[in-house]
């Protein structure tokens, strides 16, 4: 069942964890899936020796990816209709990531109810590793 618009009011939060440890796996996956196959993402010596990075990192949309899941886990399916973000620091193997959705207004768009959210991920730090924005079509 979809969100309705009567269960939502502005600073409402939604807090969900992502993952507690991303793995290189994982990382190795969305490679596949996505088609990026950067070796910064994949290949440790070339990451470590050329590159000049500690490890290699996850894809900015594997975290943009798994943070739309947020939403997305809140609002329901089909749902959003804008979403984009800023990435802000590279996502590490091991990390552990927890994203937080903000009801920031709920407004009227043509006789269509929509919450527009703002959300952050951080890692296990607390530091944020991406920051964004969403809309999303809610049930009057």
């Amino acid at each position: 069942m979809a969100l309705q618009a009567t269960d939502l009011g502005i600073g409402d939060t939604h807090v969900q964890v992502l993952t507690d440890n991303l793995t290189r796996t994982q990382i190795v996956m969305y490679a596949g899936a996505s088609g990026d196959y950067n070796p910064l993402h994949s290949d440790e010596v070339y990451t470590t020796q050329v590159a000049g990075y500690p490890s290699v990192f996850a894809h900015g949309m594997l975290t943009m990816g798994m943070t739309g899941r947020a939403l997305t886990d809140w609002v329901g399916i089909g749902r959003l209709t804008a979403y984009g973000v800023r990435f802000a620091k590279q996502v590490w193997p091991g990390d552990a990531l927890t994203a937080t959705v903000t009801v920031e207004a709920i407004r009227d768009s043509g006789g269509t109810v929509i919450a527009d959210l703002s959300v952050v991920t951080c890692n296990q730090h607390g530091e944020e590793v991406v920051r964004g924005s969403a809309s999303a079509r809610l049930d009057p």
